[in-house]
């Protein structure tokens, strides 16, 4: 008799690859017959500045890559979600009940805040794309405002840290190689706002085909690996079926990109991940496992306040790996360096949880 756990961890993985490859296709095709690309390239910096260099590095308006192309994953999770649930009502034995990774204390809230992310960024992706148009565009990115986006992460985050301290009992935050430290109910809460906020900022890093999508399936690999060693199944069935999903993305979004993953993917991703690191007791590790983001995300925060202090730039163009590419490296050489950058920090993000 084999053992189920790594099975059922697995299969799923697989069936989410098989789903997206299916569906990615005719997702594409909708996206392209109705235009779902952006309306113009970027023009300006965060700050209101011309974005001479950062301009140069996109060519959207010639070729245009629809946007929605993260639906790919988040489709082929829920579907896959469903699918296992559905064989185990249809042919219900041990077998196939115990194959569905669908449970109340591990994978609602990493699948609802998923689907949060998934819809928020899907409306913001259609504002911005060709053929639709809002008022709601103040953003200098277009689409939802960044105070309304804001708004609707940080809403996620108060419920979800809610649902930790008066659902799940859980006000502590695990400190590497030192212990539990009991916050309590209202500053738990807020930490797992801010946890959220910073994981909703790494959407910056989505900008070079196949870049976002390949640090996302390392940052997935690792938690799926910890929730996994920490007896939580479920969870790792979640981050694997994730996991399956991206590389299907990933499958059409080599260069050339049949599509972008753009918001409805990455906020979809980052909100759900946030999710997990706290049901793993591993968000402190996130640093570490997720540092292609961290220094991404850090990346526009320094830029903007030595531009503020010291009327400068630190780099040429932020994000960072805009700056590699302003600096002669390829598209191709800046994401598969951060793959393996990422792949590597996910790993020892792994071994350092494993040994504290």
């Amino acid at each position: 008799m084999f053992a189920l756990d790594p099975f059922k961890v697995l299969l799923p993985a697989v069936v989410s690859f098989i789903v997206g490859i299916i569906i990615a296709p005719i997702i594409g095709r909708f996206l392209i017959r109705n235009k779902l690309w952006k309306k113009k390239n970027v023009t300006k910096t965060i700050d209101g500045k011309e974005a001479t260099i950062t301009a140069s590095l996109h060519n959207d308006e010639k070729l245009p890559v629809p946007r929605l192309g993260g639906s790919v994953v988040w489709i082929s999770v829920f579907v896959t979600a469903l699918l296992f649930w559905f064989i185990s009502k249809v042919f219900p034995m041990p077998f196939t009940e115990k194959l569905v990774f669908i449970s109340r204390n591990q994978t609602w809230l990493p699948l609802m805040a998923m689907f949060v992310g998934a819809v928020v960024g899907a409306i913001d992706d259609l504002l911005v794309a060709e053929a639709f148009g809002s008022k709601l565009n103040s953003y200098i990115g277009g689409g939802l405002s960044f105070p309304i986006r804001l708004a609707a992460v940080s809403m996620l985050g108060l419920f979800a840290g809610w649902w930790f301290y008066v659902k799940l009992g859980v006000d502590a935050v695990y400190i590497p190689f030192y212990g539990h430290i009991h916050l309590g109910g209202l500053l738990f809460i807020l930490f797992f706002v801010v946890v959220t906020l910073a994981t909703f900022s790494t959407g910056v890093i989505d900008g070079v085909d196949g870049l976002s999508g390949g640090v996302m399936s390392a940052v997935f690999t690792a938690y799926g690996m910890i929730a996994y060693a920490h007896g939580q199944v479920d969870i790792a069935a979640f981050c694997f079926v994730v996991l399956g999903g991206i590389m299907a993305f990933l499958w059409f979004n080599i260069p050339p990109a049949l599509f972008y993953l753009t918001e409805t993917g990455m906020l979809a991703l980052s909100l759900s991940l946030s999710v997990i690191a706290f049901l793993t007791d591993a968000v402190m590790y996130l640093p570490i496992i997720a540092f292609p983001l961290l220094i991404t995300t850090l990346s526009v925060i320094l830029q903007l306040i030595w531009k503020k202090v010291f009327k400068r730039k630190l780099f040429i163009v932020a994000p960072l790996h805009h700056h590699f590419q302003a600096k002669g490296w390829s598209s191709a050489k800046v994401t598969m360096r951060y793959w393996v950058v990422s792949y590597m920090c996910a790993l020892l993000g792994v071994v350092i949880v494993l040994v504290s």
